[in-house]
């Protein structure tokens, strides 16, 4: 009997001790803390309206010819995202002057040519080993006899979003700013033939996938669907809870503390008949357990159609959900540890 008693007493402390799922939820929550906000701010702000529309226009011009994987138009569009990360002294990984990572077309179907991903990067001044990706498709459908496919929002808007994130971290870093951990800016090609770009990278990866933190990847962000007409000021968010709980509350606390958009998740359900988390570049990371988070503002009656052009981006909106992503990053990045995967999908 006394033995039962000891055990008995043990079991309810170590009861007590242990705590519940929602004390551990709080925990993280309490732990994200935005020491730093000012100064997120001053570099968030260099995020603009105006350059975000010139890199949408000139992305989306006739001059690309609708970017298709594999096509002269697609090869001139990776030589303006190299030739302007040349220009903001931002360093490739691979070498100098050169920023493509070859897919070749072994890795294609459908006669599709070799193209490439273009990769920078900033280097991390404490954990350079660790590795934050931020990346966006760069290709689109091509043209026909009738018309060019431009691929405004699809996506010129997440290959803008990216632009002026490298330019903000790269000022940043030349004012004694710069990240702790290493950020990759990766512009992949093949998305609309199979995310064939993310499945060459995370088959060759530059950095090591098992020090690859987190993957933010953004598809289309420059819109306003229909079921968000009368409440513009959204993003959808998918995948943030998915493999890191901590990744999520990040992702929330940055929209509390700098933008205060509406972070809409009905498309991260697993019932959602659309199947978006698996649909763009982020799923080939997520694959590899690598937390994820994709930021998408949803589909429209131009999507894959000659009609999406650049007119029609909310530029103003696309600022503030890119300083979402931005400062979501800015955390990853600079934060003590790194991102904990507690969930296994």
């Amino acid at each position: 009997m006394k033995v039962l008693i000891v055990a008995s007493a043990l079991t309810l402390v170590g009861s007590c001790a242990t705590p519940s799922h929602t004390d551990k939820l709080q925990n993280i929550k309490d732990s994200i803390v935005f020491t730093d906000a000012n100064i997120i701010n001053k570099y968030a702000n260099t995020i603009t309206s105006a350059e975000l529309n010139t890199h949408v226009y000139k992305f989306s011009s006739d001059d690309f010819q609708g970017r298709k994987t594999g096509e002269l138009g697609h090869h001139k569009a990776s030589n303006y995202l190299k030739e302007y990360y040349i220009k903001e002294e931002v360093a490739s990984p691979l070498g100098t002057d050169n920023y493509y990572q070859n897919v070749p077309e072994s890795y294609f179907t459908d006669g599709i040519k070799s193209s490439s991903n273009v990769i920078a990067y900033i280097k991390g001044s404490e954990y350079p080993d660790e590795v934050l990706i931020i990346s966006a498709h760069s290709d689109h459908e091509g043209y026909t006899e009738d018309a060019i496919y431009n691929g405004a929002d699809d996506n010129g808007s997440g290959t803008a979003a990216l632009l002026e994130m490298a330019q903000a971290f790269k000022k940043a870093e030349l004012e004694g700013f710069g990240p702790k951990r290493s950020i990759v800016f990766l512009h992949l090609t093949g998305e609309e033939v199979d995310l064939t770009g993310s499945r060459y990278y995370t088959e060759h990866p530059v950095f090591p996938l098992h020090n690859t933190i987190a993957n933010l990847n953004i598809d289309m962000i420059g819109r306003i669907d229909d079921s968000h007409e009368d409440n513009p000021n959204y993003i959808y968010v998918i995948g943030s809870d998915r493999l890191s709980t901590e990744l999520h509350y990040i992702s929330e606390s940055a929209n509390e503390n700098f933008t205060k958009l509406e972070l809409d998740y009905r498309l991260n359900s697993d019932s959602d008949p659309n199947q978006y988390y698996s649909r763009s570049d982020h799923y080939n990371f997520a694959q590899n357990g690598i937390p994820v988070i994709f930021y998408f503002s949803g589909t429209h009656d131009d999507y894959h159609e000659p009609t999406d052009t650049a007119e029609k981006i909310n530029y103003p909106l696309l600022q503030k959900r890119t300083k979402l992503i931005f400062t979501t990053a800015w955390y990853i990045a600079n934060n003590e540890k790194r991102i904990e995967v507690d969930q296994d999908s």
